[in-house]
């Protein structure tokens, strides 16, 4: 995927700062703790050193205005390639009951506080002038058994618009038929619920709290559990065109069913394939996504950005995700080398060995190399999650100013 990608972005004179040297030194800023452009270049220095090459300035200014040239096309299609990737060839055994599963949630992150992020992505309304950041909303896919991001959609935090059924919208291509869709109540509209089935995309959603169940209408399938028609609003959702809006169909046959006082909405239907404390055992999956989001940001450090121009954080954020697609990428080969499930590894354990192990890769060749690798997987596949042992404790802020 790299070579491919520095094959449609090099031109021009040689130079030492190529593409595919700044793709790498890209990737290795994101995922390392430091994230600055001194540790890059330092990285492309220590390359340069180990191979033979003369030695690169350690002024980082080359390496900015390179990076300023690389295309952002190229970065964000290979986001969706290696995730998507990941996504179709995942066993059978990663899915729930012959279905590939679908996380769809968002989220949001803080940028320097310029006159272009700011006209770009405004910081919230309520905040005064020159006291708050620039943020962006982020709508991402996330694969349940493979983990990786499928796609992803960016806009302002606030505005017509800019809300998450909005972003999401435009995310609905890269679902296929047989994938099972998990998000939270929000998403849980007619609308969206109208299009997954004319896609032939199965959902599974808590039920929106402005919607009331009437367990005594409809087709009864079980205690709690039937079917019933939702007549389409007559509003339609501002991120859909009126002409959209008229092919969609006047009814929608949906599946209500409640457990433990909890009402879901599903637009699987056969109540002996798909129980309903089955379904509701599976949607506490979408929780992981959460997980993930949070890894992003917090381990990899995407919660604040760092570029001062909203192409670069564009850009920034392809890096941050294509990254994290390539942690993915080694924990999913570990687990199938090791007969393991991806989700039950730790994926900042992944990520702590991958940055120990960067500098001892680029000595080694041939058969000491695929040793390294061998040895570097089954650590991998060596590390689960984490569980706490210790009593809940009361929330206290110990550390005070």
């Amino acid at each position: 995927m790299l070579s491919q990608f520095a094959e449609r972005a090099c031109g021009g004179r040689d130079r030492i700062f190529t593409p595919l040297v700044v793709l790498k030194a890209f990737l290795f800023q994101v995922l390392s703790q430091d994230g600055s452009c001194k540790h890059a270049v330092a990285r492309v220095l220590s390359e340069r050193l180990q191979s033979g090459q003369s030695a690169n300035s350690i002024n980082t200014g080359p390496y900015c205005k390179a990076r300023q040239r690389l295309p952002r096309a190229p970065l964000e299609n290979a986001v969706r390639e290696s995730g998507q990737t990941l996504h179709q060839r995942a066993p059978s055994a990663w899915g729930w009951r012959g279905h590939r599963v679908v996380l769809a949630d968002g989220t949001t992150a803080l940028m320097p506080d310029t006159l272009d992020n700011q006209r770009e992505f405004p910081q919230q309304g309520n905040q005064q002038p020159g006291l708050g950041f620039p943020i962006v909303r982020i709508v991402a896919l996330i694969s349940l058994g493979a983990g990786a991001v499928l796609d992803y959609a960016l806009g302002p935090y606030q505005g017509k618009g800019s809300g998450e059924s909005s972003l999401f919208s435009t995310l609905l291509h890269t679902l296929q038929p047989g994938d099972l869709l998990l998000a939270d109540r929000y998403y849980c509209t007619y609308a969206i619920m109208a299009l997954l089935v004319h896609h032939g995309v199965q959902g599974l959603f808590q039920k929106h709290a402005q919607r009331k169940p009437h367990w005594h209408r409809g087709e009864r399938l079980g205690a709690k559990d039937h079917l019933i028609k939702w007549a389409k609003p007559p509003r339609k959702p501002v991120w859909m065109s009126a002409q959209d809006y008229l092919k969609l169909p006047p009814t929608l046959t949906i599946r209500e069913l409640a457990v433990n006082g909890i009402v879901y909405v599903t637009t699987l239907s056969n109540p002996k394939r798909y129980p309903r404390r089955a379904l509701a055992e599976h949607y506490r999956s979408r929780w992981t996504i959460e997980l993930d989001l949070r890894s992003i940001k917090t381990d990899m450090a995407m919660e604040r950005l760092r570029c001062k121009s909203p192409e670069r954080v564009r850009k920034e954020i392809a890096a941050h995700l294509l990254a994290y697609n390539l942690v993915r990428a080694n924990l999913n080969r570990a687990a199938q080398c090791f007969e393991k499930i991806p989700r039950q590894l730790s994926f900042k354990s992944a990520l702590q060995l991958l940055n120990n192990a960067a500098s001892q890769l680029l000595l080694l060749s041939g058969k000491a190399l695929q040793a390294f690798a061998t040895a570097l997987l089954q650590a991998m596949a060596l590390s689960p999650i984490g569980r706490q042992k210790r009593l809940p404790q009361p929330r206290a802020v110990k550390r005070r100013p």
